[in-house]
């Protein structure tokens, strides 16, 4: 498919490869042997800095190319976490501040960076707030004006009567053979409405670069690590009187841990992992709510933020020639992801921000401008662009419900946010781009379910074609009231930098 006008094209990795820690998670010699790595005494150089993490990119996967490069890293100070040999990245682990450098001049070598510019700080998902728990009272308000088919919350679930998610159950609510893997801060299994479409066979803690399989290393490090929890209830929570449901109730959900349990940073070590697991255990769709940290636009003129691209443009490759499909969110910058200039003022964030202007066609968020990548913008009840939402033309692919408390609906609450799961038995609200992509995640979960053989290509055409497209709003967008234009649409009827081709109909993803 020739790519729409702005849309991101892929990095020239050498001989068409399209395939593909944490400072506190350093896997031991025994587990990083499991994980198919090679360990290195890192004593070649002088350690006189702060241990960080890197990713070096090879030229090329077969062996002796491989092998050549991981001795270079230990001669140059480097204790290797992961041999991703497949894709050609190596994780390591460094405290020679010329690593990067040193490994840029070795054959073999395509790009190396590090993953971060100081040892920890503050979180990088895509919703926008703090939670907001529903309460007694609510929850009792909302039971009592259910109706007979409906979940005893479903009241205040205006997002699944804006996609007709709500009909599309009644028709077909997804294959338990289809599984959705939900790339976050973990995913807290115990719910009573995930735990009986989780899959745990598929879930995975890959904080630091490595994949640890153990029963319950895919959970939420504490209560507050809510937001992957949020994002699984609103693609799979199940149809079973409890509480609330989800776009697709009958598929399965996994969960895919990459938030630091300090800093709740997603480092792309982590993040090429998740990738890679997905592809290797039978997974159909991610959904990454997220950008990679540290940095909201890697630049493909700096060295350390072009091999952060590599690395992950690599493991989204790999899991789609594995017949992945990856839906990642748009962003809650309200930035036109196909303008020249962004001013970006949060990078680095895991240290020092500096003001920076980016142009976003050669300074990327990834993962959501990554080629293959469906990228979603958010809507609120009145199936305007939600306030907050990054958009572009040629960038966004397709739109969904996130939340917007400007746009206000006729429920029980009246709470403009997106209602779903959190840890521990309870239920809130979140706005955001994070809570857009999972809608988007649930429809390609059941187009998936009716169409078992359809390619990642295959469904992201399926995604467009059954989308609803409002159009640009007429006159001024002016969502907050304020008298200001707060963004301007691009484009035409058919796709523009709003809604790209549009939002997503669950229910003509059933009966289509």
């Amino acid at each position: 498919m020739a790519p729409l006008p702005g849309r991101r094209r892929a990095l020239a990795i050498p001989i068409g490869m399209v395939l593909a820690g944490a400072l506190a998670f350093l896997p031991n010699a025994a587990s990083a042997a499991a994980a198919g790595t090679a360990p290195g005494n890192g004593t070649a150089a002088a350690a006189d800095g702060p241990v960080l993490s890197y990713v070096v990119n090879t030229t090329r996967t077969n062996s002796g190319t491989i092998k050549d490069v991981q001795q270079a890293v230990d001669r140059n100070g480097g204790d290797i976490v992961a041999t991703y040999k497949k894709i050609g990245v190596i994780v390591v682990h460094s405290a020679n501040p010329s690593f990067a450098a040193a490994m840029r001049t070795v054959r073999g070598v395509e790009s190396a960076g590090a993953t971060r510019t100081a040892a920890l700080s503050t979180a990088s998902t895509t919703e926008l707030g703090a939670p907001e728990r529903i309460t007694a009272a609510e929850a009792a308000a909302a039971r009592s004006k259910a109706g007979p088919a409906q979940e005893p919350l479903e009241a205040d679930q205006w997002d699944l009567a804006a996609i007709g998610a709500d009909k599309a159950a009644r028709i077909d609510p997804g294959d338990r053979h289809v599984t959705v893997a939900v790339i976050d801060t973990g995913v807290d299994d115990t719910h009573p409405d995930l735990a009986a479409n989780f899959s745990a066979k598929q879930s995975a803690n890959c904080v630091g670069g490595v994949a640890d399989t153990s029963p319950g290393a895919w959970r939420p490090y504490s209560a507050d690590a809510y937001h992957g929890t949020h994002v699984a209830g609103e693609i799979a929570a199940a149809r079973n009187g409890i509480g609330v449901a989800g776009v697709a109730p009958g598929v399965r959900v996994a969960s895919i841990k990459v938030a630091d349990p300090v800093t709740q940073l997603f480092y792309p070590e982590s993040v090429v992992c998740a990738f890679v697991f997905a592809a290797e255990n039978s997974v159909e769709i991610t959904n990454n709510s997220y950008y990679v940290d540290p940095w909201l636009y890697n630049c493909l003129d700096d060295p350390d933020q072009r091999a952060i691209v590599d690395a992950v443009e690599r493991a989204a490759r790999y899991s789609e020639d594995k017949g992945v499909l990856n839906i990642a969110s748009a962003g809650n910058s309200n930035h036109d992801l196909d303008s020249t200039a962004i001013v970006d003022t949060t990078s680095p964030d895991d240290s020092t921000p500096v003001t920076r202007t980016v142009d976003p066609h050669v300074c990327w968020d990834i993962p959501t401008q990554l080629p293959g990548v469906v990228t979603v913008s958010a809507t609120g009840v009145r199936d305007l662009k939600s306030y907050y939402s990054s958009y572009g033309l040629g960038v966004v692919d397709v739109a969904a419900p996130g939340g917007d408390r400007f746009q206000v609906p006729g429920t029980p609450s009246a709470n403009g946010r997106i209602l779903s799961t959190l840890p521990g038995n309870t239920y809130g609200w979140l706005q955001g781009t994070s809570m857009a992509s999972p809608h988007v995640a649930g429809v390609a979960a059941l187009l998936k379910s009716t169409h078992r053989h359809a390619s990642p290509e295959e469904l992201q055409e399926m995604l467009k074609a059954q989308a609803d497209n409002p159009g640009c709003p007429t006159g001024l967008y002016d969502p907050d009231g304020n008298g200001v234009q707060d963004a301007t649409c691009t484009g035409g009827p058919d796709v523009n930098s709003f809604y790209g081709h549009g939002i997503v109909d669950a229910l003509d993803a059933v009966t289509g």
